[in-house]
C-alpha cells in the first residue's frame, strides 16, 4: 500500500467545471510537475460525485480524502501538505452539521450512508473520457458474456427475471419491452437512448452520460443484439454539451476498439451508434413524439397502437429506453436477475437516482434503493430544511408529478406508493419547498411550463393547459372566485382523461395534488385575498410598525421612492405605490417592517 500510486480525483461534472474546476485541474497538474511528483501523483477528472451542494470536489485516493468547495487557490495548500507532507487539509474537509466535527471519508458521510451506487456506480470514479478505465471496472464483460455465452431469448430472460422497470417515467417492465421487439420480423430494427431530459431540475441522465458514457453504450448494443437491431440511436438535447463531447468520444473509442462496428469481439454481432441533438422540447420525452424528431418531422406525438416495438423509427420496429435504464443493464447481466431483484421492493426492484433539489441542505444527485423512504432521503441523505425552516412538501415527478406533504414522509418511494398518493417517480426529480413556498404559485409555475411546452397537436392540451394557467394566474393575483376553484378541478380532469400524451394527461397533476393536500391555501387566496406564504407580490402588503427609529434605510433602498419620513421619524410605505419588491423588508435591521 505504501508504494501505491496516488490518484487525485477531481469532479468533472458540469456543475463543478462552472465553479473553476478546470483550473483547479490545470493547477493541480503543474503543481504536481513542479514538485517532481509526476510518476507518484495521477490527477484525474471524472464525472458527477453527487454531492452538488459541496463542489467543487477533490477526492485523494488510495486514503479517500474527500474535500469540499475547493478553488484554485486551495490546490497549492492541497499539494504540499498532503501529498508531500501526508497531512490532511483540515479546513477542506465536510464538516458534520450535528456532530461539529470533520470527516475526511465519504462513507461516514450521511449523504453517502444510504446511498448504493448502480447506475451511478462508476460517476465520480473513473476517468469518462478513458476507455480502459471503464474496462478495468469490469466495463463490456457483459456485452462479452452476451454475445458469446447467451442467446438473445437469454438476455431478454435475464432482464424480465431482474423486474427493472423504465426509469424515464413510465415505469414499463423493461424486459417485457425487449421482447416485444424482438417478436416483429424486420430488415431493420433501431435502439434508441431516450437523453432528452427535460424535467425542471433534473440532471441524473446528463451525469450519467457525462460520467460514464459507455455504460450506456454497453448497453444498448447487449439490447440491439437481444432484439435483433444493428443500429443506435441516441437522442439528445443540444444543451448538454458536455455530455455530448464525451458520449461521442466513447463512441469513437468502441469503436476503435472493435465493441462498436462490425463482428463485435468475434461474434458475427453488428452494432454501431450515432447521435441525434434535440432541440430542449420537453414532448420529446414521449417516445412517438421523439422518433418523429428524429426523423426530421414536428416532435408530435401519435395515438398507440402501434407501439414503437412494432412501427417506431422509419417504421422499423424500435426499442426505446432512457440513461438510466440502459445504465443498469451491465450489471444486470454479470451479477445476475436475482442479485438485482433482491434490492427495492416487489414490484420495484433495484435502485433509482433522483436529483435532489430545492429548499434542502444538501442538493445534489443521489441514488438509493427502491423502497427508501422519502424521510431518509429528505433528512438523513438530504440533511434536512434549508436555514432550520420547516419542511411543507416535495414536488415529485417534476411537471407530471405531484405534491406530497408531511404525513407522505414515511411513505416507501417506488412507482406504485407515489403513484396512490398522487404523484409518480418520473425521470426522477424531487423538489423540496419549505413553509416559505406557496403552493398555488408552484401549480402555477409548472402549468406555465407544460403550456410553454405542448406541442399543440391536440385541444385538451393546447388549449386546456393555457385555461389552467390562466385560472391560477386570477388565483395568485387574489382576484379568483370560489367557481374558478371548481372550474380547475373540472377542466383538470377533463385534460387527464382526454389529452393525447403523457404531457397533457399529467399536466393537472401538480394542480390537483396541492389542492387535495394545501386546500386552506386556496381559500385564503380567493377568500381572504391573501397569500399565507408571503410568496404572491400582488396579496403581499409591508407596513411599517412602531420599531421604526427613522434611519431612513428602507427610504434610501425603495426603487420606486415610495417610503416618506423624516429622519429619526416613524416613516410611512405609501401602498398605492409600493411594487411589493421587499427591499426595504430585507434591509431593515430593526424588524420595523411586517409583511402581511
Amino acid at each position: 500500500m505504501a508504494n501505491e500510486k496516488m490518484h487525485v480525483l477531481v469532479c468533472g461534472g458540469t456543475g463543478c467545471l462552472s465553479a473553476e474546476g478546470e483550473e483547479i485541474i490545470t493547477n493541480l497538474k503543474s503543481q504536481i510537475a513542479e514538485a517532481g511528483l509526476d510518476t507518484e501523483v495521477a490527477v484525474l477528472k471524472t464525472g458527477c460525485f453527487g454531492f452538488c451542494e459541496k463542489g467543487p470536489i477533490v477526492k485523494i485516493l488510495p486514503d479517500n480524502t474527500f474535500y469540499v468547495r475547493v478553488t484554485p487557490e486551495d490546490t497549492e495548500e492541497i499539494v504540499k501538505e498532503h501529498l508531500i507532507k501526508g497531512r490532511k487539509v483540515e479546513r477542506l474537509l465536510y464538516v458534520d452539521p450535528d456532530k461539529n466535527e470533520a470527516i475526511s471519508d465519504s462513507k461516514k458521510m450521511d449523504f453517502y450512508k444510504k446511498q448504493m451506487r448502480i447506475a451511478l456506480r462508476n460517476c465520480g470514479f473513473i476517468d469518462p473520457a478513458n476507455i480502459d478505465e471503464y474496462i478495468a471496472r469490469d466495463g463490456y464483460m457483459a456485452l462479452g458474456k452476451a454475445v458469446t455465452d447467451m442467446t438473445p431469448d437469454t438476455v431478454i430472460q435475464e432482464v424480465k427475471d431482474s423486474g427493472l422497470r423504465g426509469r424515464g417515467g413510465g415505469g414499463f417492465p423493461t424486459g417485457l419491452k425487449w421482447q416485444f421487439a424482438k417478436s416483429y420480423d424486420a430488415d431493420q430494427k433501431y435502439v434508441i437512448c431516450n437523453a432528452d431530459e427535460g424535467d425542471p431540475g433534473a440532471f441524473m441522465d446528463r451525469s450519467i452520460l457525462e460520467g460514464d458514457p459507455h455504460s450506456v453504450i454497453e448497453a444498448m448494443a447487449i439490447c440491439g443484439y437481444a432484439i435483433g437491431a444493428t443500429i443506435g440511436r441516441v437522442y439528445i438535447r443540444a444543451e448538454y454539451p458536455l455530455a455530448i463531447k464525451r458520449l461521442q468520444y466513447a463512441i469513437d473509442e468502441a469503436r476503435n476498439y472493435g465493441l462498436l462496428g462490425e463482428d463485435i469481439l468475434g461474434s458475427g454481432f453488428e452494432f454501431d451508434i450515432e447521435l441525434t441533438l434535440g432541440a430542449g422540447a420537453f414532448v420529446c420525452g414521449e417516445e412517438t413524439a421523439l422518433i418523429h424528431s428524429m426523423e426530421g418531422k414536428r416532435g408530435e406525438p401519435t395515438t398507440k397502437p402501434p407501439f414503437p416495438a412494432e412501427s417506431g423509427y422509419w417504421g422499423k420496429p424500435t426499442n426505446v429506453n432512457n440513461v438510466e435504464t440502459f445504465a443498469n443493464i451491465p450489471v444486470i447481466l454479470l451479477k445476475g436477475a436475482d442479485w438485482f431483484s433482491s434490492i427495492g421492493t416487489e414490484k420495484s426492484t433495484g435502485t433509482k437516482v433522483f436529483a435532489l433539489a430545492g429548499k434542502i441542505n444538501n442538493v445534489g444527485l443521489i441514488e438509493v434503493p427502491m423502497g427508501t423512504t422519502l424521510r431518509e432521503v429528505i433528512y438523513d441523505i438530504g440533511g434536512g430544511i434549508k436555514d432550520g425552516k420547516k419542511f411543507k412538501a416535495v414536488q415529485t415527478g417534476g411537471p407530471s408529478g405531484g405534491c406530497l406533504t408531511e404525513k407522505d414522509l414515511d411513505t416507501p418511494i417506488d412507482f406504485d406508493n407515489l403513484i396512490a398518493k398522487g404523484s409518480m417517480m418520473g425521470s426522477g426529480g424531487m423538489i423540496v419547498v419549505d413553509e416559505e413556498s406557496c403552493m398555488p404559485a408552484m401549480a402555477k409555475f409548472y402549468l406555465e411550463f407544460t403550456e410553454e411546452e405542448s406541442c399543440g397537436k391536440c385541444t385538451p392540451c393546447r388549449i386546456g393547459t393555457k385555461r389552467l394557467s390562466e385560472l391560477l394566474e386570477l388565483v395568485c393575483n387574489g382576484k379568483a372566485e370560489m367557481r374558478h376553484l371548481d372550474e380547475l378541478k373540472r377542466l383538470s380532469r377533463v385534460i387527464k382523461d382526454t389529452s393525447l400524451c403523457g404531457l397533457g394527461q399529467t399536466a393537472p397533476n401538480p394542480i390537483l395534488s396541492t389542492m387535495e393536500a394545501f386546500w386552506d391555501e386556496y381559500i385564503a387566496h380567493v377568500k381572504d385575498k391573501t397569500c399565507p406564504a408571503g410568496e404572491c407580490s400582488n396579496l403581499i402588503k409591508y407596513v411599517i410598525n412602531d420599531n421604526c427609529i427613522g434611519c431612513t434605510v428602507c427610504a434610501k433602498v425603495c426603487p420606486v421612492e415610495c417610503i416618506e419620513g423624516e429622519r429619526k421619524q416613524m416613516h410611512l410605505i405609501d401602498q398605492d405605490e409600493c411594487i411589493k419588491c421587499g427591499a426595504c423588508y430585507e434591509k431593515c435591521k430593526f424588524e420595523a417592517i411586517d409583511k402581511k
